[in-house]
């Protein structure tokens, strides 16, 4: 950069900060989730709180003035706005990653799209099937249509994934990400959902845009500790293996919306009177018992996610590389995180009967938007569990992006 980062963009503030931010958006972000819904985005006084707070910048490098957090922070930052509005949290946590990530372009990339707003939304969509790349003078032409693009109505900037066409008839095309400006996007209008509505993951469309390659990075960059970005960015977050991360992205939204589903179940739990006994519902032997292990579930997805992101941490600061059994651990904990916040969400919806089942009760919305977050890859327990099992049983990995 021409000049000092640190004196041109001070600091947002620390992962301490950004939490106690999120926390204090939360009443805000709940009143407006069923607006969220009713108009399939965010709205945009939630756009503009979500910037002011800077919480997409937990992960952003320093010299930017993002709070360059350990990743663990995303967990916090993201769940708290997620326990308040699921699809406030999901969008959150789509920005902040892709803010992670593009830590590793060239610094010329990274200049270009924060080196005047820093605190520039990045969207993004990274499946590369849905894309074609031509290598072409100073760059790549890019055409395609990618589904899931969370937040594109309140991006600056959309990360595409693409394989480059292959004129030497090569096995193994390659998958590079190419960062678009917003206005070069038709977003075509496709979310209707059961549930996180608000996200606005609406189709995203390109027809032969042309991305310079400071713009782009191949997928290998995002694997190991050395990228393009790695020579300014030395932090030790950055040498993170981006792909193997993930789980820990929607993880943290799951993880807030069972946080939320279980202070709205006992909210309600603790005053209701049963229709047909008269009693009070808190009395019965079932719901205590099944309210301690949906209490039990939503801990433990914390508990898992903090230590597994703790630990991926210790292993780059001690300047080590990720092995592919740490990588599909990574994958395995999120996952399963993830899978304990689903479970405790259904525990909570089946103690409450027929009364979850009416849109007014929040409860509702909490069932609809974790069957979405779940419906999400990277919480997918089978394929994440079968790829850390295939590893630990000495397989090769099948997954190209570990």
């Amino acid at each position: 950069m021409a000049e000092d980062a640190a004196t041109k963009w001070p600091s947002v503030g620390t992962r301490r900060d950004l939490v106690r931010r999120a926390e204090a958006l939360a009443p805000a972000l709940k009143e407006r989730a069923p607006i969220a819904d009713a108009e399939r985005r965010l709205p945009d006084e939630t756009m503009r709180d979500l910037a002011a707070a800077g919480l997409a910048r937990v992960l952003q490098p320093a010299r930017y003035g993002g709070a360059e957090a350990p990743f663990g922070g995303l967990v916090d930052v993201v769940s708290a706005a997620a326990r308040a509005c699921a699809s406030s949290g999901w969008v959150l946590a789509q920005y902040a990653v892709h803010n992670f990530m593009f830590a590793r372009w060239p610094e010329q990339g990274q200049d270009e799209v924060w080196g005047e707003r820093p605190e520039s939304f990045l969207g993004g969509v990274l499946i590369p099937s849905c894309g074609r790349s031509e290598a072409v003078a100073g760059g790549y032409r890019l055409t395609g249509r990618w589904p899931f693009a969370s937040g594109v109505h309140g991006s600056d900037w959309c990360m595409l994934a693409a394989f480059v066409d292959d004129e030497s008839g090569g096995s193994a095309p390659e998958n590079r990400i190419h960062m678009v400006p917003k206005g070069a996007l038709e977003i075509i209008d496709t979310w209707h959902t059961v549930g996180l509505r608000g996200t606005g993951s609406h189709d995203v469309e390109v027809a032969g845009v042309f991305v310079p390659t400071h713009l782009t990075l191949p997928i290998e960059d995002t694997k190991g500790a050395v990228s393009p970005g790695s020579q300014v960015n030395t932090a030790p977050l950055f040498k993170l293996p981006s792909y193997a991360m993930f789980s820990f992205v929607q993880g943290s939204v799951s993880l807030g919306i069972a946080e939320g589903a279980l202070a709205a179940y006992l909210a309600q739990a603790r005053d209701r009177i049963t229709r047909v006994t008269r009693k009070s519902a808190a009395d019965y032997t079932t719901t205590q018992v099944k309210v301690a292990e949906a209490a039990a579930a939503t801990d433990a997805a914390r508990t898992i996610m903090h230590a597994s992101c703790d630990d991926a941490m210790r292993t780059v600061e001690a300047g080590d590389t990720p092995t592919m059994l740490q990588k599909t651990k990574l994958r395995r904990d999120g996952t399963f995180a993830g899978v304990l916040a689903a479970r405790a969400v259904d525990l909570l919806l089946q103690l409450s009967g027929g009364a979850a089942l009416y849109d007014s009760n929040p409860l509702s919305r909490c069932g609809r938007d974790m069957t979405s977050a779940q419906a999400h890859i990277t919480q997918n327990w089978d394929a994440n569990g079968a790829t850390y099992g295939r590893v630990l049983l000495g397989l090769p990995v099948q997954d190209p992006a570990l």
